[in-house]
């Protein structure tokens, strides 16, 4: 390991945009990949063990968010950080007035490329300090100012229905819409699924499929299937498959699975 070279830890639940982060890291020179995870609950240790200067951040990951994994952390162990995000507006205004630096999905290049520079320049220079510190207030404020979905508004048929988050039994995507299913009933809300599922908060709905988001108090039993997916059983009998590559999500919530 060279002395000299910046060291990097990514973290992000997304396989494919580790492998894109990655890629246009190794093309520097400077830069030297210690580690990769794919869960806050993985990142802590990770950092721990491998004293990172910088360290690309997911904000939005299941279970333990990139939020969560900052808040794990003593002072001196918080590197120089660099948020991976698709957050709201009031976020991306903190990160700017804490001179933190953040990649908004999906970034390009040229973004990328100015973002690593400003980086190494700070991390060079040991300005880093200051930067904790930001880190520190910034997590303090959207700790505070954070808030999930807790109700649903849904047009339909000329009228205008409020539903609450805690009433869905689970969401099912169906192109550009949802279906929010609701005991024996359902409705349709214009919203992908992703967008959806990131306003829900993390620690009552869980993404299980690419197509599926379950309401975690909803879930009965789950049932060992093919090549590592399972059966997720709700209490009114309704029966949804929990993917290998949403294995992890369960994982982070529930603790180890078999």
């Amino acid at each position: 390991m060279d002395k000299d070279r910046i060291k990097v830890l990514i973290v992000d639940d997304e396989v494919l945009a580790r492998l894109k982060i990655r890629e246009l890291l190794e093309q520097d020179p400077e830069i030297e990949i210690v580690a990769e995870s794919g869960t806050g609950r993985d990142a802590v240790g990770e950092i721990r063990k491998h004293h990172p200067d910088l360290l690309f951040l997911d904000v939005q990951m299941p279970g333990t968010d990139g939020f969560a994994v900052l808040h794990a952390l003593e002072e001196d162990e918080l590197p120089l950080v660099i948020l991976v995000t698709a957050y709201d507006q009031y976020a991306l205004k903190a990160f700017e007035v804490h001179a933190l630096d953040y990649l908004l999905k999906p970034f390009d290049y040229e973004r990328f490329e100015k973002t690593v520079e400003r980086a190494k320049i700070q991390i060079r220079q040991k300005e880093n300090g200051d930067l904790t510190r930001g880190v520190r207030q910034l997590l303090q404020e959207t700790r505070s100012k954070t808030r999930y979905l807790d109700r649903l508004v849904v047009k339909t048929g000329g009228r205008v229905m409020f539903i609450r988050a805690e009433e869905i039994d689970w969401i099912e995507a169906e192109g550009n819409y949802v279906r929010l299913h609701i005991g024996k009933e359902s409705n349709l809300l214009r919203e992908s699924i992703s967008s959806l599922a990131n306003k829900l908060n993390p620690h009552k709905f869980l993404r299980i499929h690419r197509s599926t988001v379950v309401n975690v108090d909803r879930i009965k039993e789950l049932q060992t299937w093919f090549h590592g997916e399972y059966q997720v059983l709700l209490h009114n009998g309704t029966q949804l498959l929990l993917t290998r590559s949403y294995r992890e999500n369960l994982k982070e919530l529930l603790g180890r699975l078999p």
